[in-house]
This record gives structure tokens, sequence and C-alpha cells, in this order.
């Protein structure tokens, strides 16, 4: 197959292989996009106590409107969002190779009501919304840090370390209940099943007892150093505290500026400091402002506002770089004359697994895959004089892909 091919998109060859012409119909297009979501999982919740924000964020992130009122439990079912991958990578490499279609990597987000103390125990319809936090990849945990009398708190009062200890505690105490049960299936296994049965069961015992013993300790199940076996071995229990979790600072504007000047308030800094201590981030947003400006269209106009705050980027744009961080993501790119796209991958992952992302046919009939990285086509500007510099190369199916790679993969159908 040709090398042109092999930079097509998966609805690209579809069409090909059926000696279709046109332009790519939604339903593929989708197609190709949402199974690496579901297989990587990459979505993330965004969670909190009611009142602090979320769907305001959730609205700035996706350009979609969000149901969001000054009381608890407006949002009743999921919002779900798609949000583009923020790369300048991508940016360059389209101005390069000037092609018809550019398509970022994407992450799915999911605006989930609030949480209440006692939602463990079904509080403030707590069982459904704790069903739709399992469903997630990762956390995106919406912190209040600013001050305003006219949004109500639930607590009636700004406070951001109890704020997160509810929450957290909520959590903890629904993986507990979780843990129970499965206990108590992997106790039957081990008295009744054949030596396999008994194996794994025991494997699954002992991952249980270390998670155990950090929820127990008001730690979260992520903290518990469990192995691959014993991590596989618990996947079917959905832990809500075994996904990576970011924090999300909501402040006003002055809270933002501050926070960009390296001077962050009290309220951040508590944030911040919880954060580090489970080895986890927090991003400074001000949901308000992110959503005025995603109501701009005007590029210019966008930075002048970023910049009259001190910031480089959008606050969104940090949110979305530390999921992808947090998740141990990595990407790769193909990029020619058709198309630049941005594919998503772990960090850790191989070409041959790679080319699977695109295509699995790609991953059946793998052959090699040429490579160079970002930099090289930036600083030679084209693929002639990137091989003249040796940089170009020929890589195996067990080569680990780098972030930035740009790749093309040749294969036997």
């Amino acid at each position: 197959m040709s090398r042109v091919l092999c930079q097509l998109s998966y609805a690209a060859i579809f069409l090909y292989a059926k000696g279709k012409a046109g332009s790519l119909s939604t339903d593929l297009y989708f197609s190709r996009r949402f199974p690496i979501i579901s297989v990587m999982a990459l979505n993330c919740g965004i969670v909190g106590l009611p009142n602090v924000g979320k769907s305001t964020i959730f609205s700035a992130l996706s350009s979609a409107p969000a149901e969001a009122a000054n009381y608890p439990f407006c949002t009743i079912n999921p919002n779900i969002g798609i949000v583009n991958v923020p790369d300048g990578r991508l940016s360059a490499l389209a101005t390069i190779f000037q092609p018809a279609r550019v398509i970022p990597a994407a992450v799915e987000f999911v605006d989930i009501a609030g949480l209440v103390k006692g939602a463990s125990h079904g509080e403030g319809m707590g069982n459904q919304f704790l069903s739709h936090i399992r469903e997630a990849g990762m956390i995106a945990h919406v912190v209040r840090c600013f001050e305003n009398p006219d949004v109500i708190h639930v607590d009636n009062r700004v406070d951001p370390a109890s704020d997160i200890e509810t929450v957290n505690i909520e959590l903890a105490l629904a993986d507990l209940q979780t843990l129970e049960k499965r206990q108590e299936r992997a106790e039957r296994a081990l008295k009744v099943q054949a030596a396999p049965e008994k194996k794994a069961a025991e494997t699954v015992l002992a991952a249980l007892a270390k998670i155990g013993a950090a929820l127990e300790d008001g730690r979260p199940a992520r903290s518990s150093a469990l192995s691959a076996d014993e991590l596989a071995a618990v996947y079917d229990c959905h832990l809500i505290t075994l996904k990576p979790q970011v924090y999300i600072c909501n402040t006003d504007e002055a809270g933002v500026k501050a926070a960009a000047a390296g001077m962050p308030d009290e309220r951040v800094l508590a944030v911040k400091s919880r954060a580090e201590a489970e080895g986890s981030e927090a991003v400074v947003i001000c949901g308000k402002f992110e959503a005025e400006l995603a109501g701009i269209e005007d590029e210019a106009e966008k930075a002048a506002f970023l910049e009259e705050l001190g910031l480089r980027e959008t606050g969104l744009t940090s949110l979305v770089r530390a999921c992808y961080r947090l998740l141990g993501l990595a990407t790769f790119f193909t990029a020619g004359n058709d198309e630049c796209l941005a594919w998503t991958i772990h960090a850790v992952d191989a070409a041959l697994r790679a080319s699977g992302v695109i295509q699995s046919d790609f991953e059946k009939g793998f052959i090699k895959a040429e490579v160079y990285g970002f930099d090289d086509i930036v600083k030679y500007g084209t693929e002639a004089k990137i091989k003249e510099a040796g940089k170009y190369r020929v890589e195996g199916r067990d080569y680990i892909v780098r972030d930035g790679d740009v790749m093309f993969f040749k294969f036997n159908l």
C-alpha cells in the first residue's frame, strides 16, 4: 500500500477500499475517533460540591451549554462534551504541510452533579452520581476558591480544605462498600473454585487488603502501590479513588492574576498543598473568565484578555494538559497534504500499538514505521532535508514512540 494511503484516516481508508469518492461522513469520522476514547478511557469526570462552578467550567471547556443555576443539584443527568487537546505542534505541522484537514486529539469531559455529605449512602441522589463517576477514566475535582454572597455554598462558608475532605471521604466510603462486596466474592471463590481460580482470588484479596488499608488511613486507592497483576485483578471494581485526580482551583480574576504572578492566595495554596501530598496536580482557573473567553472568536482579542491577567495560555488549556500528563498519555502525528492528525497513545506504547490506534489492519500487517521528530521538521523545513541530515529513521514494531514523533506506517493487508 502506498505511503500516501498510510497517511489517510480510518474513514478515508474505508472509502478508498470501497472505491468511493467524496467527503468524510459524520458517522465515519466518529467511528474513527471514539474507539480510541473508549479503549484508552480518555474521558474525565468533573466533580465537586454543588455550586462550585463545575457546569460553568464544563461549558467553557466544551463550548457546549450546561445547565448552571444558583441551587444544588441543578445538573441531574451528566452533560458530555468533547474537547480538542490544545497542541501548537499540530498547528505548526498544518502550516508546513497545508493539509485539507487538521484533526486534533480529543478528551471527553463529563459534567457530573455535585456531591454532598452522605452521598455514599444515597444523600443528594448520591448513588446515581457516584455511578457516573465510576464510568470516568479520571477525575477533575473542582474546588471553590472564591467569595460571592450571591452564590450559595452548601456549608455557608468557603473552605477549600474542608470541601475537598467532604468529597474525598464520600468517594472513599463508596469504594469501601465496593471492596466489601468484592471481598465476599473472592473469599467464596477461594473456598470452592479450582486451583487457577483460587490463585486469581488470592491476587484479588491481596490487592483489596492494600486498598482497604489505604482507604481506612484516609488515603485514596491509587496510593496503595498495587502491582500490574493486582491492578488488573481489581479492574472490575471500578474504584473511584483508584482513578487519577486533578484539582481545579476555581477562583476569581484577582485570584488567577495572583497565581500567575507566583503569589497564590491561601485558598489556592491549600488546594495545591493537598494535590502535592497526593502526587497530583492543581490547576488555577477562573470559570467565569474562561466562559467569557470561550465566547470570543477573535484570537487577538483573546490574547489581549489573557495578557491582562498575566496568562500565557487559558486555564482550560492547562487543565487539558494536566489531564494528559496524569493519564500517562502521549501524542504522535501523521502529516501530509491530505491531513495532519494528532493521535493519542500511552507514553510507553511501541510502534506496533501506535499503528493499531490508527487502524487495526495497520497493527495486523505491520512492516515498519518511518519516523522523524517534530523538532526536525521545524528545524529543516522539509522531509527531504530531514533525510539529507540523517534524521529520518526506520523503526520496527518494538520501537517506543516518543511524544511528538511524526510517523508513517507501512503494512500488508
